[in-house]
């Protein structure tokens, strides 16, 4: 079988992905992706070129309102570059990424997209100036437990704290007050898993968005929703949506709502999917494929995925 014939799906990552100088040597040599940057930092009046390619600041480029839009704009700049190479037959994006799976299947053009992402990142990095929320990392413990803990926590501390990221099957993020996500961890000692924290502004992903998402869909309900030209398999129920309105009502609730990426992957598969191509900085989502897949006792060899995080990666691309 022809590459080009496999199933495809799309990927593109969100934050947690960004690099120093990401997206640089491409934007230096397609024009296309050079108007993106300066888009971006139009619509977020940032100088996003000079935090993430003059600049060495971590703290800096992991802030979430300059993260969201150089994300988006790295993300798409790969795909545009490579898009005449490859027939998708599917797209998904973490989180933040959704959106540039949804600007990659022409449900919104990227041009808006970059100005949604841009009001994301503030209305997000803005949502909680009283630090209430956090999220944390939960390594090798299985859904059961870290849901038991959750369940838990909340009920002895009147607080909520949520599975926010369903990631794989060892891979969590947990979010939520401040209180009850100690608690969980509390609850967590004895057992083996590890847990590492979020560098975000807030409870993302938990109904304590609730504010900034009710300001965010403002701006969604404004844009020119198409239907996709392929599938973009949702982040609230790991469902393929194509339909413009079923997208645009799965949007405005993805802010508050859970990432259910295991279902996204695994549902992927189950409709045929036998191909992964990830753009974006890091490979973040590429390596989530297998053990998704693993728990689903899919063999080893019956599929491929690939990571397209760099100019060098995308010019060798077939």
């Amino acid at each position: 079988m022809h590459m080009n014939t496999v199933p495809t799906a799309l990927l593109f990552p969100g934050q947690g992905a960004q690099a120093n100088g990401m997206g640089r040597n491409l934007a230096e040599c397609f024009p296309e992706a050079m108007e993106l940057w300066k888009k971006a930092e139009q619509c977020s009046g940032l100088n996003l070129r000079a935090i993430y390619w003059e600049s060495d600041d971590e703290i800096l480029m992991a802030e979430t309102r300059c993260l969201q839009p150089a994300i988006t704009v790295v993300n798409l700049a790969l795909w545009l570059y490579v898009s005449q190479r490859v027939s998708p037959s599917c797209a998904a994006g973490h989180s933040l990424g959704e959106f540039s799976a949804l600007a990659a299947a022409k449900v919104l053009d990227i041009s808006k997209v970059l100005e949604l992402v841009s009001l994301r990142g503030r209305l997000m990095a803005d949502a909680d100036p009283e630090h209430v929320g956090t999220m944390y990392a939960i390594l090798r413990l299985s859904l059961e437990e870290v849901e038991d803990a959750a369940k838990n926590a909340c009920e002895k501390t009147g607080k909520l704290v949520r599975v926010a990221n369903r990631n794989t099957p060892g891979q969590f993020a947990i979010s939520g007050h401040k209180e009850a996500v100690e608690e969980l961890l509390e609850q967590l000692k004895g057992n083996k898993g590890k847990a590492i924290p979020l560098a975000v502004s807030g409870a993302f992903h938990t109904p304590l968005m609730a504010e900034a998402s009710t300001e965010f869909s403002r701006l969604l309900d404004k844009m020119d929703w198409h239907d996709a030209a392929f599938p973009v398999y949702c982040n609230i129920s790991g469902e393929a949506l194509t339909a413009a309105d079923q997208l645009h009502a799965a949007m405005r609730k993805q802010m508050t709502s859970s990432v259910y990426w295991i279902d996204v992957i695994s549902n992927q598969w189950k409709n045929g999917v036998r191909r992964w191509i990830e753009f974006g900085p890091k490979g973040v989502l590429t390596r989530m494929v297998r053990p998704i897949l693993v728990a689903a006792n899919v063999p080893d060899g019956s599929y491929t995925t690939e990571h397209i995080p760099n100019k060098e990666a995308a010019d060798a691309f077939a």
